[in-house]
């Protein structure tokens, strides 16, 4: 028998123009649109095209007018700076907000002009982005810290009028001095910009320069508030560049109806957060996690949402979650599987849990890279509440599969993000196109058109757009994922579609052997990647990272890896060789980067990624695979 949620799915597929009218009943218009689907020129579908309103109102004012105005908006919480909170009401939150959008129209910024923000996690970041969308400019958020050469190549594709930025953002043992940074990005750049906002950071003043930087808190100080403007629908409200991106930037754009009507549905649908509830996504505003669910879902839906500068370890302990959660009573968090890996690591007992109250916090949220299930099992059994992994992408902007508990909490299967979220029609193709059965791996794809607040197309890039997401597929939007679906439609998202390898013939998931190599009790985290091989074409090789204090002989740890992934996947897998490192390189947003790390095994030439957190991993990462045989030359 049909339950909630598969009513409330079948309408979004069935008759997603009234679905998403009726979502968009519980957003401000100014005006209302002429119709709630264009789909006249497909692969470029709009929503609501003809509406007119404003982020900024949606997110801030709104709540003001409706009396809310006394309630924590934003709550930042640094422990990388010896504990620094700042608690900003939703009336406090208007008034900086206004006044620096007041600075950024006296800098020329208007409707249409795009702004970078180039900032770590302080509340300003927020009240520049907002900013930025009440006088209908465009921002382009930029990871604090990224190196000049990728700054530079986004200041010239995003053509930006203004960059707003810091003197620096904080790192575990280290100051990242930006403006450095940001002056070297300035003379790389063809695109000139004059002028910059600084936020000066009383961990490292500088001194200005007189006639380019304008000093954050002396022009807010002397600002009269502006007011909200109102823009179309489809008007961009941001743009956000893939990370890894190298050359030419990618640069994903987001519309504004469309992102508010979606991500305003999602915090009650999806996460089962209330109004004035307290809302954690542990993540960075640099990313789309922060952009999605750090900044706008939470403050459309009139939560409160926490602005966290710090470090699952480290800041100072594997118990600052478990402290934020409970100083803060957290009721919903979200954040990456690796964080939690991080923490099993130091903690794998979990002892540190029970030094804190948690008894407000009900629901914990991962993505950002697939969920193994061990790291499922440790998060259930340590925080005894629902762990709910979902899988979603920069370009989609919010979840394309989820277990939504506020309409219906589905059974948790393991390893798979559950279920595809309403207005999401996900199919399994094989490589002419044909949906496979259910069960056999292929490409995940998702039918045309796709829901609000997915990218409608790339900046200035449409022809990439089709050539990158829509050209293999025809009629369907391309996720680069690979994976099956379940008997019971549950997605199982196995791996980048670059990351199937093929030994011998068959086509094998790293997903699939990473995730038999989590279940040893001795590894914290693992990955595996495909090298060159002139007899079977690749082969598989796993990295392990053990857990904090195993004393155990390497060897014996890695034989019986060997031995499990031959019980478990077969004699097909040809998994022969492991080993063991310290740390994995990753992104800054988590993601593991397993596509340097083959290059370096088939001895090819790689660029350094720009998004890589620290770069003198490779070095380690190299010296383990000559260990093994690889990384020869």
């Amino acid at each position: 028998m049909a339950g909630k949620f598969d009513e409330i799915y079948a309408r979004s597929i069935n008759d997603p123009e009234g679905f998403w009218a009726e979502a968009a009943e519980d957003v401000h218009w100014y005006k209302r649109w002429d119709k709630v689907l264009d789909d006249s020129n497909p692969p470029f579908y709009r929503w609501f095209p003809g509406a007119e309103t404003n982020t900024c109102y949606n997110a801030v004012d709104r709540h003001v007018e409706a009396g809310r105005g006394a309630q924590n908006a934003i709550i930042y919480d640094s422990p990388i700076t010896g504990g620094v909170q700042r608690k900003i009401t939703y009336a406090e939150l208007q008034d900086q907000v206004a006044r620096f959008a007041s600075v950024m129209q006296a800098e020329g910024v208007g409707y249409g002009d795009r702004v970078i923000v180039y900032m770590p996690m302080v509340p300003e970041a927020a009240i520049a982005m907002l900013a930025c969308a009440r006088i209908g400019a465009v921002h382009c958020v930029v990871f604090g810290g990224f190196a000049p050469q990728e700054l530079a190549t986004r200041i010239d594709d995003s053509e930006a009028k203004l960059i707003v930025t810091a003197t620096c953002g904080i790192e575990p043992g280290r100051t990242v001095e930006y403006m450095p940074m940001v002056t070297e990005a300035i003379d790389l750049a063809k695109h000139k910009i004059g002028r910059i906002v600084v936020l000066q950071r009383e961990q490292h003043p500088v001194e200005t320069v007189a006639g380019r930087d304008v000093d954050w808190h002396e022009a807010v100080a002397a600002a009269s508030p502006a007011d909200c403007v109102p823009v179309k629908a489809t008007d961009p409200l941001y743009i956000l560049y893939t990370s890894g991106t190298t050359g030419q930037p990618k640069g994903v754009i987001r519309d504004t109806g469309g992102h508010m009507v979606a991500l305003k549905w999602s915090m009650k649908n999806i996460y089962g957060v209330e109004p004035g509830e307290v809302y954690w996504a542990a993540s960075d505003v640099g990313w789309v996690v922060g952009h999605s669910y750090i900044v706008y879902a939470p403050l459309f839906h009139g939560s409160t949402t926490i602005l966290f500068e710090g470090k699952p370890v480290g800041t100072p302990d594997a118990g600052v979650f478990w402290r934020v959660l409970s100083e803060h009573n957290v009721s919903v968090m979200f954040t990456a599987p690796t964080a939690f890996r991080a923490i099993k690591r130091e903690d794998p007992e979990g002892k540190l849990i029970k030094d804190y109250d948690l008894s407000n916090f009900r629901t914990l949220f991962l993505a950002g890279e697939r969920t193994d299930p061990d790291t499922l099992h440790w998060a259930e059994n340590n925080l005894k509440v629902p762990v709910i992994d979902h899988w979603w992408q920069t370009e989609t902007g919010w979840s394309i599969g989820t277990n939504c508990i506020g309409i219906e909490m589905l059974p948790v299967k393991a390893g798979s993000p559950t279920r595809a979220a309403p207005g999401y029609d996900v199919q399994i193709l094989d490589n002419d196109g044909s949906e496979l059965p259910r069960g056999e791996m292929g490409a995940i794809c998702v039918k045309l058109p796709l829901p609000p607040s997915c990218f409608p197309n790339l900046w200035n890039a449409s022809d990439r757009y089709i050539e990158s997401y829509m050209a293999e597929f025809p009629g369907y939007y391309k996720t680069g994922d690979a994976g099956y679906l379940d008997e019971d439609d549950y997605i199982f998202v196995m791996t980048r579609t670059d990351d199937v390898i093929n030994v011998a013939g068959h086509r094998l998931s790293t997903g699939a052997i990473e995730e038999v190599l989590a279940s040893h009790p001795d590894v914290a985290e693992c990955a595996v990647i495909g090298v060159a091989d002139q007899l079977k074409g690749q082969l598989p090789l796993g990295f392990l990272v053990l857990n904090s204090g195993v004393a155990r002989d390497n060897q014996d740890i890695t034989d019986e890896a060997v031995k499990l992934v031959r019980q478990e996947i077969g004699p097909v897998a040809a998994f022969k060789t492991v080993t063991v490192v310290d740390r994995l390189p990753k992104t800054r947003s988590g993601k593991i980067l397993r596509g340097t790390m083959q290059k370096i095994a088939d001895s090819e030439d790689y660029k350094m990624p720009a998004t890589i957190d620290d770069p003198i991993i490779l070095n380690e990462i190299e010296g383990a695979l000559k260990t093994v045989g690889y990384a020869r030359n």
